[in-house]
């Protein structure tokens, strides 16, 4: 697996998965060798973590205070970034956006760890369907831990 020094986790509107999976991924403490961000597919505007998202992530013990979406750009992608969304839709169309981009570098979170099934998208849905966002995406990411800390074996 090549070294990254970055992860962007991409969604939607940048105001739900992508910023419960930067938070989760943040307390396992790789982002003291990592930087971790969260960008939305479309982001009209700056906008506050969705508060379904943020009270499952506070009854967690993940804060994200000051958090507003931000749009993706082409300086998102990089030699040294790993771009993750949590749909192949999205990652279709990130490949068609951006499309100097390196494919083997946007992918699917639970198709880069290994997982059958993606993050569902809770929008809208009652907490415990984003409680439910919350311990599929822990799963995942544990499992995209071990990854990034076994790299050079």
């Amino acid at each position: 697996m090549k070294p990254y020094r970055r992860i962007v986790f991409v969604d939607e509107s940048g105001t739900c998965r992508a910023p419960m999976a930067a938070g989760i991924l943040q307390e396992y403490n790789i982002g003291n060798s990592m930087e971790i961000a969260a960008r939305g597919l479309v982001v009209l505007f700056p906008e506050p973590l969705n508060q379904k998202a943020e009270a499952v992530l506070i009854s967690n013990g993940i804060t994200m205070d000051g958090y507003m979406s931000a749009q993706i750009t082409p300086e998102d992608f990089g030699e040294d970034t790993l771009v993750l969304t949590l749909e192949e839709q999205l990652r279709q169309k990130l490949l068609e956006l951006f499309a100097d981009s390196d494919p083997e570098a946007v992918r699917v979170l639970t198709e880069y760890v290994g997982d059958e099934l993606e993050i569902i998208n809770p929008y809208g849905g009652t907490l415990q369907e984003y409680g439910l966002c919350y311990e599929t995406l822990n799963r995942s990411l544990k499992k995209l831990v071990n990854l990034l800390n076994n790299k050079g074996e």
